[in-house]
């Protein structure tokens, strides 16, 4: 597992134009107030195209999941960066981050583990405050990918007044313990194992600590002393419950050949939200590239190629949403 942080600096600039008619844009370093200001800055990469008209917060997904998408388990497709990037193209700017105490932000806590739901809402709200600081604008729409989308979900839930609107995507509609179930069910490298993983969920779910001795060495990792108090408070979180109190405008962004997150996930943040509005996107797997076979083994070999684009439809649908909300934020 891994963590981001805040603060507020802008380091230095390069001005990026993707082509002769693309639409140039600042890249910059920029900082938030790290948990309680005692320790270092979260940190992150502000992406600012001229005559922008927005800025999207960008919140990772889970474990060692740096600000552009990537994570030193095998993930190299870079999606977070190809999405600032096509947001820009579109005068949306961004800031995608480093959880607290990885990668940049490595400063902001001495423990990158010993973190809650609840630490990660207040590092968001720290980083919101820093874009509007930053911008001179009240409007930060926040989005939020796989586990980034609960952590979005319950910032929106917990602190309504905070952001202009929400994009959730890959986003589970159930606890996580039952999404990791079903994909420890669903992946023949532990479906063998895939019931003693259930029990440790139903263990953790009820806030009683795991054993990591009595698992198969195969899921010791998953389920290590070090990140079980964070799995507590995660499986604490009903995804649908916290979507029933958002009141701002909200973006579902869903790829068919997901391998992670299910359709069916987003059709439950729908119905927990009937205002939301629906994308689902086919032949777009989990880190938004495109996959047009049913083939496990290519669609994660999608997962360590950065140079494929982003999966069509992806950028399109949340500029639209954005383009559609503005008015009256």
């Amino acid at each position: 597992m891994m963590k981001s942080a805040l603060s507020f600096a802008l380091g230095l600039a390069t001005v990026v134009a993707a082509s002769s008619t693309a639409v140039a844009a600042m890249s910059t370093e920029i900082e938030a107030p790290g948990p309680k200001g005692l320790q270092g800055p979260l940190a992150g990469t502000f992406e600012a195209p001229a005559d922008s008209r927005a800025t999207v917060l960008i919140i990772p997904g889970s474990g060692p999941t740096d600000r552009d998408g990537n994570n030193p388990l095998g993930v190299r497709a870079a999606p977070y960066q190809r999405l600032a990037d096509g947001l820009a193209q579109r005068r949306i700017g961004s800031v995608r981050i480093d959880k607290r105490g990885m990668f940049g932000s490595t400063k902001a806590v001495t423990d990158p583990n010993a973190v809650t739901v609840d630490d990660y809402v207040q590092d968001t709200l720290s980083w919101i405050e820093t874009i509007r600081a930053t911008t001179g604008s009240r409007c930060v729409w926040l989005l939020g990918h796989s586990e980034g989308g609960l952590i979005a979900l319950a910032t929106v839930a917990r602190h309504p007044d905070s952001v202009c609107g929400l994009i959730l995507v890959s986003t589970a509609g159930r606890p996580l313990g039952d999404v990791l179930s079903e994909q420890l069910h669903a992946n023949p490298a532990t479906a063998a194992i895939a019931n003693a993983g259930d029990s440790a969920i139903r263990s953790l779910s009820q806030g009683q600590g795991v054993d990591v001795a009595t698992l198969p060495p195969l899921l010791a990792p998953l389920f290590n002393t070090a990140v079980q108090g964070f799995l507590m408070s995660l499986f604490a979180q009903d995804p649908a419950k916290l979507m029933a109190q958002v009141r701002v405008p909200v973006l579902i962004v869903q790829g068919e050949r997901d391998l992670q997150v299910s359709p069916a996930d987003a059709q439950r943040l729908k119905q927990a939200q009937p205002s939301a509005t629906l994308a689902l996107l086919p032949d777009t797997n989990h880190v938004l590239k495109r996959v047009t076979t049913d083939d496990r083994a290519a669609n994660v070999q999608t997962y360590g190629d950065a140079s494929l684009p982003l999966a069509p439809g992806v950028v399109e649908a949340i500029a639209r949403f954005i383009d559609a909300n503005s008015a009256t934020r």
